[in-house]
């Protein structure tokens, strides 16, 4: 605080920057990790750490061989071409008649010596993960990451090729660090008739499974968007207010919020 009569020096003023790209980053884990193969525990720590490789978004989580059934892995003869931020030393894992090839691999650095990484989302290595009782998918959750669901007041449209979809004055938003807000919006005010169902189903850590996907098949000279909608059922409890309601990817219709069309944004999902 300053005294009478001082002059307060000011801080620097710098905005938040993610990590350098060409750095692997790791912190400690709090979470009791279980992971499963065929039901057998393959992985059982409490002493789990997060690790952001070069470059990726999400984390993964490394653990203390000492925590890991490592008599079920086995040197790999043939690494990925695709190696792990300067991991060198690569695992198989076998299991009754059941081999997964490169499915592990030795963290790099002395900070992390005698820890093991799973390959997680793309690659079905392990069935199932939990932290604690709950099981988690696709990737570890971010600690530095939030996923806020609030229900609003604002009035939210959505047109695709200049035809209105969906016309809302009471929609859900749904804030996650890093991505567009998500307007969750009630199925009365969606015309889903416009839509076609599909059985596209997806996974994600912070909110659970999407078992419900709608694509649209585009009119006149439209073009058609696979999977342009989806709804998630049965939401993990920090979501709940996302419940059954129906969600669209900004990056392929118009959204016009409280009366302002919202540009596009760019994202991951942008060119899928």
């Amino acid at each position: 605080m300053a005294t009478p009569g001082s002059t307060p020096e000011t801080p620097p003023v710098v905005r938040r920057r993610p990590d350098p790209a060409d750095t692997l980053v790791w912190e400690p884990g709090e979470r009791w990790v279980r992971g499963t193969k065929g039901g057998v525990t393959v992985v059982d720590s409490r002493r789990p750490v997060l690790v952001w490789e070069p470059g990726a978004p999400v984390p993964i989580y490394a653990f203390p061989a000492d925590d890991v059934r490592m008599d079920l892995l086995r040197r790999s003869e043939r690494p990925p071409r695709r190696y792990h931020a300067g991991a060198t030393v690569f695992y198989d894992l076998a299991l009754d008649d059941r081999v997964v090839r490169s499915a592990a691999w030795e963290c790099p650095g002395e900070e992390l010596a005698g820890h093991v990484c799973f390959a997680w989302f793309g690659r079905e290595v392990l069935d199932h993960w939990y932290e604690e009782e709950e099981e988690i998918f696709v990737h570890p959750r971010d600690p530095h990451k939030r996923v806020d669901a609030l229900p609003s007041a604002r009035h939210v449209q959505i047109e695709i090729d200049g035809t209105a979809v969906a016309d809302t004055r009471s929609p859900v938003l749904l804030f996650e660090t890093g991505l567009p807000v998500r307007y969750y919006l009630p199925r009365e005010d969606v015309r889903l008739e416009l839509f076609t169902p599909t059985d596209t189903s997806t996974r994600c850590p912070y909110k659970g499974v999407a078992t419900e996907y709608w694509s649209w098949a585009g009119e006149g000279e439209g073009e058609a968007r696979r999977d342009v909608a989806w709804s998630y059922p049965d939401p993990l409890p920090a979501v709940g207010a996302i419940k059954n309601r129906i969600a669209f990817y900004d990056e392929y219709v118009d959204v016009i919020v409280d009366g302002e069309r919202q540009q596009r944004p760019g994202t991951a999902f942008s060119g899928r």
